[in-house]
C-alpha cells in the first residue's frame, strides 16, 4: 500500500479526477507547455502596449499626454484584472480552465485589434502636408479601439493570475527532488518570459512601424492560437489542484466576524480563543491587530447544526489561525503601497520615453530602430543585471556572509533607488534633448527629426531595468513567502496590483500636472507637442516623489517585521471544546 501511494501525489488529481500518478503526470514537461502560453502573451501585450503610444499620435492624431494615458490606463486595467481571473481561479473554474478561457478572450481582443488598424473607416484620415492641424479620431473608432484593447487586458489578467500558480502545481513540495526543480521553475520564470518582451520590442514593433501593423497583431492572434492548441495537448499530463474556497470570502470573514464582536473583550488567555487547525498548521500568535481576534472568541450562537453535524458559522466565528492568516495579508499593505511608485515610474518607458525616441535620431548605418523598439535597452538591462546577479552577486554574497543573496526586502529597496536615479537621469537627458529641439527651427516633432542620437536615452532605460530585475524577482518573493500557504494565488494577485495602481497613479498624476501647468493653447510641461512641454521636470518631480517614497519603504521594511511575542505554557494555543476538525464534513 505505501509503496502504491508513494507513486501518487497526496494532493493533486489526474484530468479524471483520480490521484496523479507521478510518473505520469507533473514534471517539467507540462510545466513548460504552461510557460509557452505565458511567454506568447507577454509578446502580445509588450508588443501592443510598446508602440501603442506613437499609434495614438501619429495615426489617431491624439495629444500626447491622451495618448500616454490611454497606454497606462490599458496596462492598469491588465494588471487589476489579475485579482478577478484570481478569484475565479480559486473560487469556480480552477486555473486549468481559466487559463483556456482567458487567452482564448485575448486572441479575440488582438484579432479586433488587427481588424480595426487594417480598415480605413476605423481611423480618421491622414494629415495633410504642413499643416499642423490634423483630424483626431472620432467617437466610434476610438470605441472599437478601445473594445480590442481591454478585450486584451480581460484576457492578460486571466492569464497571469494562474500561470505561475498551475507551473508550480506541476511540482510537489513534498518530494525534495520535485521540490528543488519548482525552485528552478521560479528561479527562471521571469528570465524566460523577459525574452518575449524581448520579442515583442525588436522583430514585433519593427513589423508594426516598417511592414503592417495588422499583420503584427495577426501574428499576435496566431501565436495564441498556436499556444492554447499546446496548452491544451498536455491536458492528460498536467496535476490538478483542488480547490480549497477564495482566500477573499476567508478575509472578509474574519473581518465580518471581528465588527459583529467588536464590543466583547478579549480574553487574558489566547488558548480561550477558538481554534480547530491541527496543531502542525498552526501560525505563531502575534500582538498586532488584536482587534482582529475578536472574530476567534466563542459566542452562543456561533455553531450551527447540519447534516454534517456541528459546526461553526464562518461568518460569525473563525479559528486563530485563520485570523493570523489574515493578519500576515494585513502585514504586507505597508510594503505593497511604498512599491507602486516604482511601476509609475516604468509606465513612463513605454509612454513619454518611446516618444521622446519618435523625434530623435535613430539609425545605424541605413537601418533605422523604431522608435517602440528602443525599449530593448530596458529589457536587455534586465536580463544582464538577472545573468549578473545570479552568476556573480549571489556567490560572492553567500562566500562573504553566507547567505545565498539578498533578502526579498534588500532586493527592493535596491529596485527603488535604482528607479530614483533612472529618472534623475532621465531628467538631465530630456533637458539637454529640449535645448536642441530649441534650437531646431520651428521644434515641431511631427515633421523634425533632431540632431541627437537616440542612445542618450540608454541610462535612464538601464538604471529602470535594472532596478525591475531587482524589484519584481524581490516583490514576487516577497508576496509569495510572506502570505499564507492558502492565501498565495491572491498574495500574487496583490503583487500584481501594485503594477496596475502605479499605471493608473501615472495616469492620474499626468492629467494633475497637465490641469495644473496648462495653458488654452496646448502648452505647459506635457504640452500637445512634446517639443513644447517642460518633459524634463515632470521626470523631476517623479525624482523627488520616488525619494519620498524610498524614505517611507524604509519605515516600513523596518516595522514589518513584529517582535514575536513569549508566551508562558499556560497561554499557548490550544483547541477549546466544540467543534474539531474531526466533526467536518
Amino acid at each position: 500500500m505505501k509503496e502504491k501511494m508513494s507513486w501518487t501525489v497526496a494532493d493533486a488529481v489526474d484530468y479524471k479526477g483520480f490521484p496523479a500518478d507521478r510518473s505520469k503526470t507533473g514534471g517539467w514537461v507540462p510545466a513548460a507547455l504552461i510557460l509557452g502560453i505565458e511567454i506568447v502573451e507577454r509578446l502580445s501585450t509588450m508588443g501592443i502596449a510598446v508602440n501603442l503610444v506613437t499609434y495614438m499620435i501619429s495615426i489617431m492624431h491624439l495629444p500626447s499626454s491622451t495618448a500616454a494615458n490611454t497606454v497606462t490606463d490599458f496596462m492598469g486595467t491588465s494588471f487589476l484584472l489579475c485579482l478577478l481571473g484570481g478569484f475565479l481561479a480559486d473560487s469556480f473554474l480552477g486555473r486549468y480552465k481559466t487559463i483556456g478561457i482567458f487567452a482564448s478572450i485575448q486572441t479575440l481582443g488582438t484579432a479586433t485589434l488587427a481588424i480595426s488598424t487594417k480598415l480605413p473607416g476605423l481611423r480618421p484620415p491622414p494629415c495633410h502636408a504642413n499643416s499642423d492641424s490634423c483630424k483626431q479620431a472620432n467617437g466610434f473608432q476610438m470605441g472599437i479601439l478601445y473594445l480590442s484593447l481591454y478585450l486584451i487586458a480581460l484576457g492578460t489578467g486571466g492569464l497571469k493570475s494562474s500561470v505561475s500558480g498551475f507551473g508550480s502545481d506541476q511540482f510537489d513540495e513534498k518530494d525534495e527532488k520535485e521540490k528543488s526543480q519548482m525552485a528552478y521553475f521560479f528561479n527562471r520564470f521571469f528570465f524566460f518570459i523577459s525574452f518575449g518582451t524581448l520579442a515583442a520590442v525588436t522583430v514585433l514593433v519593427y513589423l508594426q512601424d516598417e511592414v503592417s501593423r495588422s499583420l503584427a497583431y495577426g501574428i499576435c492572434s496566431v501565436s495564441m492560437i498556436i499556444a492554447i492548441i499546446v496548452f491544451l495537448s498536455g491536458t492528460k499530463r498536467y496535476r490538478y489542484k483542488r480547490s480549497l474556497g477564495s482566500p477573499i470570502v476567508h478575509i472578509f470573514q474574519v473581518i465580518a466576524a471581528s465588527i459583529k464582536k467588536r464590543k466583547m473583550q478579549l480574553p487574558y488567555n489566547v488558548g480561550s480563543l477558538y481554534e480547530d487547525t491541527p496543531e502542525a498548521s498552526r501560525i505563531e500568535h502575534t500582538e498586532q491587530f488584536r482587534f482582529l481576534e475578536k472574530a476567534a472568541i466563542v459566542a452562543e450562537d456561533d455553531f450551527e447544526t447540519n447534516l454534517c453535524g456541528s459546526g461553526p458559522n464562518p461568518w460569525k466565528l473563525c479559528s486563530l489561525t485563520r485570523v493570523e492568516e489574515v493578519k500576515m495579508m494585513v502585514r504586507l499593505l505597508p510594503v505593497w503601497a511604498t512599491t507602486i511608485i516604482f511601476w509609475t515610474i516604468y509606465a513612463q518607458l513605454i509612454t513619454f520615453s518611446v516618444e521622446q525616441a519618435s523625434t530623435m535620431e535613430r539609425n545605424i548605418g541605413s537601418f533605422q530602430i523604431p522608435a517602440g523598439s528602443v525599449t530593448v535597452f530596458f529589457v536587455a538591462a534586465i536580463l544582464i543585471t538577472l545573468a549578473v546577479y545570479d552568476r556573480l552577486i549571489m556567490p560572492l554574497w553567500k562566500k562573504w556572509n553566507g547567505k545565498p543573496g539578498f533578502t526579498d526586502l534588500q532586493r527592493i529597496a535596491i529596485g527603488l533607488v535604482f528607479s530614483i536615479f533612472g529618472m534623475a537621469a532621465a531628467s538631465v537627458c530630456e533637458r539637454k534633448r529640449l535645448s536642441v529641439a530649441k534650437s531646431v527651427s520651428g521644434g515641431n516633432q511631427a515633421t523634425t527629426t533632431l540632431p541627437i542620437s537616440v542612445f542618450l536615452l540608454i541610462p535612464q532605460f538601464f538604471l529602470v531595468g535594472s532596478g525591475e530585475a531587482f524589484i519584481y524577482t524581490g516583490q514576487l518573493d516577497f508576496f509569495i513567502t510572506r502570505s499564507p500557504k492558502g492565501m498565495k494565488t491572491m498574495s500574487t494577485g496583490l503583487f500584481l496590483t501594485t503594477l496596475s495602481l502605479g499605471f493608473f497613479f501615472s495616469s492620474f498624476l499626468v492629467s494633475v500636472v497637465k490641469k495644473v501647468t496648462g495653458t488654452r493653447d496646448g502648452q505647459g510641461w506635457l504640452a500637445d507637442s512634446i517639443n513644447k512641454g517642460r518633459l524634463d521636470l515632470f521626470y523631476a518631480l517623479l525624482t523627488i516623489l520616488s525619494f519620498v517614497n524610498f524614505v517611507a519603504f524604509a519605515v516600513c521594511a523596518v516595522w514589518f517585521k513584529p517582535k514575536k511575542p513569549k508566551q508562558p505554557a499556560a497561554m499557548q494555543m490550544g483547541p477549546v471544546n466544540g467543534s474539531t476538525a474531526e466533526e467536518k464534513c
